[in-house]
């Protein structure tokens, strides 16, 4: 799987490109700013591109501005932003552009390395991966909408849904059975008003929905 990184921070960028070695990755670039990350993915083409959210000059959202670029000009390349704090309209930036193949995580969750290199590799195959502080501040914001139809344990596996996580890994979260949780989604998708399609993928429908875009 191919790799560009972006982060401005000489040792953090060192450290993700070992880390991402070390983990079967092959960093095909990294780079400092988004000028050159834009740059490089338009010459490499990789699998997924590793964004800090706030780059040079300003440090403000020049990372997000260029992930949003990515998504729009290469959409077929896989996005995940890195960010200090948490900060949703950049979560829902970022999902409002793609329904697949993008994650907004905090710095911090790279030091559960197994945790973050799954998500990693969860969202290059075309899935999401957003951290679990992002998804708790975006359930206490939301109110009066068809959220409110879902039983507590339905809004539970909804959060970890958003989170990215399969019915599999929900089982495991929840400490229920995958027929349990087939069930759950199986109810969330009803209550949400989302009916079987061919062209939509109902559960990231489902995410769009819990994140308001």
């Amino acid at each position: 799987m191919r790799v560009v990184i972006a982060e401005d921070s000489v040792l953090l960028r060192a450290g993700l490109t070992k880390l991402l070695a070390d983990g079967g990755f092959e960093v095909v670039a990294a780079v400092a700013d988004a000028e050159q990350l834009l740059r490089s993915v338009a010459e490499h083409r990789p699998d997924l591109a590793l964004v800090d959210v706030r780059m040079p000059p300003t440090h403000t959202d020049e990372g997000i501005r260029a992930a949003l670029v990515i998504r729009h000009q290469h959409p077929e390349v896989a996005v995940l932003v890195l960010s200090q704090y948490v900060e949703e309209r950049y979560a829902t930036d970022l999902l409002s552009v793609h329904t697949s193949g993008v994650g907004y995580l905090l710095k911090d969750r790279v030091a559960h390395v197994t945790d973050f290199l799954d998500a990693l590799r969860r969202v290059a195959a075309g899935g999401t991966a957003l951290d679990p502080e992002v998804v708790a501040q975006l359930l206490v914001r939301r109110r009066d909408d068809p959220l409110d139809r879902l039983t507590p344990r339905e809004s539970e596996v909804l959060r970890l849904m958003a989170e990215g996580r399969s019915n599999s890994g929900i089982g495991d979260a929840l400490k229920v059975s995958y027929s349990a949780v087939e069930k759950y989604v199986s109810s969330i998708l009803g209550k949400l008003d989302l009916p079987p399609a061919d062209t939509d993928h109902r559960r990231v429908l489902a995410v769009l929905k819990f994140l308001g875009t």
